[in-house]
């Protein structure tokens, strides 16, 4: 489920509640006000725009490199046990440094974590474009790289969901949320498609792309001027605080941890390549419009989601997206029509949108602002474990059993797990309105209730949801 996603996401994109906490004091909304500014009025904000564009230009980046490195690998094996180690190679480092890079992001200036990790992602990218240089047949490289990637993502979600309340005043972090969320969606609907497109005309010409890509991003995110104040020193113990609070919270860890073994059966990105070799027989191109088919339903869904936002039977519509999640991945796996899939791939994005729309209120609502940057990492953990250790998962099964065993079965045990998870949180089947605001913190603070505008819009991106991608 995306996550992208994203970027990715997701594989999100927004962070929750904002916190003006890298030094700039923004005035707050006078009651009477009319306070709801157009959606690009963030955009009128320099700083904003140049990390909006620099975060457009990383998720378009990574999109088409997801389509340039599976088919590639893909072409190079026909082995659907080396797409899984591509998904291995990110999720080891990442889950190893996500917890200390939201601590990094909560004590460090954010825009050199940012700049550290956009670079890292870069020197990825090259390493990339000159493996496919060298003509070289090994594939090791390619892990290396997507280890690489792995790394900067870890730093750059949690410090990326932290940012933006710092960039724009606080009347306009609604717009910025819906701008980063337009942006995000774009980049992950069309990134796909142009990487498909571009690897046609050769591997050097998708790299290269997304080499120019990204060091477009170092130099945007170098560019936005912010000023922070002197952090405290913390404790080794708080490192792990935001998971033990996740674990005190049994609302937030069912929603998460559903989501986490949804993704990790139900998953089918890895196999994607495979299917459009070998199943549909649609090349490079058609590769890049399967991976747009989730993004596309997840934008759309999160557009309705917007306009209507839930507020009645939040436990079946978190347990119904899901299971609307795996039976689309079923529908997927017995297909052998391009538009069938396509639909399939489509439903399956709007199904996880639901369930990422009430877990992404969840975390913002449910947890104080102090620790907020933990938690958003703990939640950044989860979902890196369910896409690239989901996507290892599937290429070990497809090859033991075959692909289209690989997918049904992936689906049908989604199924049971949004089963067994009905039975085992019963608290979070019987929810029915989401929480009014977060506990208080051991220091007596509260965290800010979002408006309608950032719960509605909360959904669109994590960093990479990209489950799409």
């Amino acid at each position: 489920m995306s996550r992208h996603h994203s970027p990715l996401g997701t594989a999100c994109s927004a962070c929750g509640a904002p916190r003006l906490s890298e030094g700039r004091r923004h005035p707050e909304r006078l009651s009477g006000e009319d306070t709801r500014p157009g959606a690009l009025a963030a955009l009128r904000e320099r700083d904003f725009a140049l990390y909006a564009a620099a975060r457009f230009l990383a998720t378009l980046a990574w999109q088409m490199l997801s389509v340039a490195v599976g088919w590639q690998v893909y072409a190079l094996t026909r082995d659907p046990l080396m797409l899984g180690w591509v998904g291995l190679a990110q999720f080891l480092p990442f889950v190893a440094l996500v917890l200390p890079a939201g601590q990094v992001a909560d004590r460090a200036q954010r825009r050199r974590v940012l700049i550290g990790a956009y670079g890292t992602d870069l020197l990825a990218s090259a390493i990339l474009l000159a493996f496919s240089a060298s003509g070289s047949e090994r594939v090791w490289p390619v892990f290396a790289a997507m280890a690489l990637f792995g790394s900067g993502r870890a730093f750059w979600m949690p410090a990326g969901q932290a940012i933006v309340p710092s960039l724009v005043p606080a009347t306009l972090f609604p717009s910025a949320i819906a701008a980063n969320s337009a942006l995000f969606e774009i980049a992950v609907i069309g990134g796909p498609a142009l990487g498909g497109l571009l690897y046609q005309l050769g591997p050097l010409v998708a790299y290269a792309s997304a080499v120019a890509a990204m060091l477009c991003v170092v130099v945007l995110i170098a560019s936005v001027g912010l000023k922070q104040p002197p952090r405290r020193t913390v404790a080794g113990r708080e490192l792990l605080e935001g998971l033990r609070y996740v674990f005190r919270r049994r609302t937030l860890l069912g929603a998460i941890s559903l989501d986490l073994f949804a993704v990790l059966f139900g998953g089918a990105t890895a196999l994607l390549p495979m299917v459009a070799s070998d199943v549909l027989r649609v090349g490079p191109a058609g590769l890049g419009l399967l991976r747009s088919a989730p993004a596309v339903g997840a934008g759309l869904t999160a557009g309705v989601l917007a306009l209507r936002p839930l507020h009645r039977h939040i436990g079946r519509w978190l347990f119904g997206g899901v299971a609307v999640f795996g039976l689309a991945t079923v529908v997927f796996g017995l297909s052998h029509d391009l538009w069938l899939s396509l639909g399939a791939l489509t439903v399956l994005g709007a199904g996880d949108m639901v369930s990422v729309y009430v877990r992404q209120i969840l975390v913002q609502l449910e947890t104080p602002d102090a620790i907020r940057g933990r938690v958003s990492a703990v939640n950044s953990m989860f979902i890196g474990a369910s896409n690239e250790l989901g996507e290892f998962r599937s290429g070990v099964t497809a090859s033991w059993l075959g692909l289209v065993p690989s997918l049904v079965l992936g689906g049908v045990a989604t199924l049971l797990v949004v089963a067994d998870f009905v039975r085992r949180f019963p608290e979070l089947r019987r929810m029915d309105r989401l929480p009014e605001s977060a506990p208080p913190q051991e220091e007596g603070a509260r965290a800010r209730r979002p408006t309608r505008t950032e719960s509605a819009d909360a959904q669109r991106g994590e960093a990479e949801r990209s489950r799409s991608g």
